[in-house]
This record gives C-alpha cells, sequence and structure tokens, in this order.
C-alpha cells in the first residue's frame, strides 16, 4: 500500500471513528453546543429523545438502552444537574423555558424530523413544552403531572408562592444552602448537583401548569406513573392523575407498581416493556 493510500486511509477512519464523515469529500456540520445543555447520541433507528428529571443525568436511562434495542436515543443532560458544570443556568431566573427552547435548538440543529419525546418527572413537564410547540411525534410522560405543584397536593397558585419564598431561603441564606446541599449529597442520582438550578428548577416547576395547555397537544401522549401497594392510596394516584390529564382527551394513562418515584430503577422490567409498547407506535 503506497503512503498516500495509507494516509487516505487513516483519515476516512478518523473521520468515521468521530462520525464526522457524512459522504466522503464532505465535512460534517459543527458539533452542536449549548451553555445550558449537552446531548449524547446512542444507538441507531428511529430518533428518541430522552429528558431525566430533576437533578439527574442521562445515566437514569442506560437500563432503557439495552433493554429497548432498535432506536436511536438523544440523551439531554440540564447543565447544573449529576456533575454537569451549571454555566449558563446558573443565576438564571427561569430554567424549564430556556431549557425547552435549547433541546428545540439541538432538535434543529441536528436535524431531527419529530422524535418522540419521553421525559421523567421535570423531563416530563419539559417533553410536555416540547410537544406543545410541535417538535414531537408522540410523547411519553414519566410519573410527572401537569401541574408540578400537584405532585405534592398543591397548586400552581398556591404553592408557587410558597415555593418562591422556599427558594429564597435555600439560595439566600447559609442555613439553607447547608440544607439543600445535604439534600443533594443524600439523593442517589443527584450527587453534583448544583444548589441554586435545583432551587430555581423547584420554583419554575412549583409555578407551572401545563393542564389548561393539553387541548392543545396534538400528538399522542402516554403518562406512565408510579403507585404504591396500598390499594386505597393508588386509587387515590390514579384518580388524581386521570382528573389532570382529562383535558387531553385521548391521552393514555398507565400504572406501575409497586414503585416509587424512580419507576426505571423500581420496576425496570415493566417500565421498559410500557416504553416499548411507547416506541412500537412511532
Amino acid at each position: 500500500m503506497t503512503q498516500r493510500l495509507m494516509n487516505r486511509r487513516a483519515w476516512l477512519l478518523g473521520a468515521m471513528a468521530t462520525g464526522g464523515l457524512i459522504q466522503a469529500g464532505v465535512a460534517s456540520a459543527a458539533p452542536f453546543a449549548s451553555r445550558r445543555i449537552a446531548v449524547t447520541v446512542r444507538g441507531t433507528g428511529r430518533d428518541v429523545l430522552l429528558i431525566p428529571g430533576l437533578a439527574s443525568g442521562p445515566g437514569i436511562w442506560n437500563g432503557v438502552l439495552a433493554a429497548v434495542p432498535g432506536y436511536r436515543f438523544h440523551l439531554a443532560h440540564v447543565r447544573g444537574f449529576a456533575g454537569l458544570a451549571a454555566e449558563a443556568n446558573a443565576g438564571s431566573d427561569a430554567l424549564l423555558q430556556p431549557i425547552a427552547d435549547e433541546i428545540a435548538r439541538y432538535a434543529s440543529a441536528t436535524g431531527l424530523k419529530r422524535p418522540a419525546i419521553v421525559g421523567h418527572s421535570m423531563g416530563g413537564t419539559l417533553a410536555m413544552l416540547l410537544g406543545l410547540k410541535g417538535l414531537a411525534s408522540r410523547v411519553m410522560v414519566v410519573d410527572m403531572l401537569p401541574a408540578g405543584a400537584a405532585m405534592v397536593g398543591g397548586t400552581a397558585s398556591g404553592l408557587g408562592y410558597l415555593a418562591d419564598q422556599i427558594g429564597g431561603y435555600l439560595t439566600g441564606t447559609a442555613a439553607g444552602r447547608r440544607y439543600l446541599g445535604q439534600m443533594v449529597a443524600q439523593t442517589s442520582g443527584a450527587k453534583g448537583s448544583d444548589p441554586d438550578v435545583i432551587a430555581q428548577a423547584l420554583r419554575d416547576l412549583a409555578n407551572t401548569d401545563l393542564g389548561p395547555q393539553l387541548p392543545r397537544l396534538t400528538v399522542p401522549l402516554e403518562v406512565v406513573y408510579a403507585i404504591g401497594s396500598d390499594r386505597e392510596q393508588a386509587a387515590a394516584i390514579a384518580s388524581r392523575f386521570r382528573a389532570a390529564y382529562a383535558p387531553k382527551k385521548d391521552a393514555l394513562l398507565r400504572a406501575i407498581g409497586p414503585s416509587g418515584h424512580m419507576l426505571m430503577a423500581d420496576q425496570p422490567a415493566r417500565f421498559h416493556s410500557a416504553l416499548g409498547d411507547f416506541l412500537k407506535r412511532i
């Protein structure tokens, strides 16, 4: 093999290894960069966006990658959560909408055509926001209500005000910052998360109610939610979810239990089955 051919072969292998080769002689677009999110891509097939919840990173989806193959998963990571530097999310007056806008920009920059979007907890809120923007082919929400405050029995008008006060305490006082830091250190998956970003996310969630906007969500919506082993409590949770998603008349709701909030960890087989059924309908 001549030196010229060896050099060309090395260039081709290097380009393919970095995902930089679209076709011979054509350079790829610049990688997506954002000061609010990071995205990694795994697998091949139809496009699926996976968005983790409050203080979580893309590691919560590790089991999905092996259990539900055949898709190209785009794993979002909110800056400030799970070890990623906060950058533009630090000191931000709002988080949910700017993060949703950045995920939308990622989809546009990388040429995604209405991917399926799956979001857990806060990620479910982001998934609905993206669905309302018309950017999804279908949406799955994992253990999240349209109103963030409703997850603890409140409302955006009531608990939202309280969350503003609590957020000010957690980030504006030494005692509050110590308490929030301890919470992060003791919560699985939240280690390395920025307390300020968590507090702002909590304020945003408590002040957000997407229920009135659900009739504008024209794509299929599926909701999987956690229930415990207590039958009376499970029935109450089911009633709350049915009422919250009633404005989206064709929404499909599915309870999984016994489980805590992290369905994918507590009931992996049943969660993977539900996700697989959802993605088959892309």
